[in-house]
């Protein structure tokens, strides 16, 4: 039996997120909906920028809200804004990046990220 330790949660949550971007048109949506900033794009605006339309955005859209990446609101009577979920987005690159070096002789030391 797995047990659901606070390093295993991360583990699983982190996995889901990947998984979720993990198809060229959601990390596309994301892509657009992170240089659109935190007011978000409509529905539409989404769709014209990225190309992905009807059904497979609704459905692109409810992977990444699934994975906690993106949120979407009603604001008027019908236009849906889809924002990114930014502290989940680098929480989700912090993951990546929190034990960089860990096990080298010289942790702390000059480390060359990019």
């Amino acid at each position: 039996m797995k047990i659901n330790t606070p390093e295993n949660l991360d583990l699983t949550i982190a996995a889901a997120r990947f998984a979720a971007l993990g198809s060229e048109q959601r990390l596309a949506v994301l892509r657009s909906l992170v240089r659109a900033g935190p007011e978000g794009l409509s529905i539409g605006n989404l769709g014209a920028r990225t190309g992905v339309t009807g059904s497979t955005l609704t459905h692109h859209m409810k992977i990444l809200a699934s994975a906690g990446l993106v949120t979407q609101a009603r604001q008027g009577r019908s236009i849906i804004c889809a924002a990114v979920a930014f502290d989940e987005v680098q929480s989700l690159s912090e993951f990546l990046l929190n034990e960089c070096c860990a096990d080298t002789a010289n942790p702390g030391g000059d480390h060359d990220h990019g």
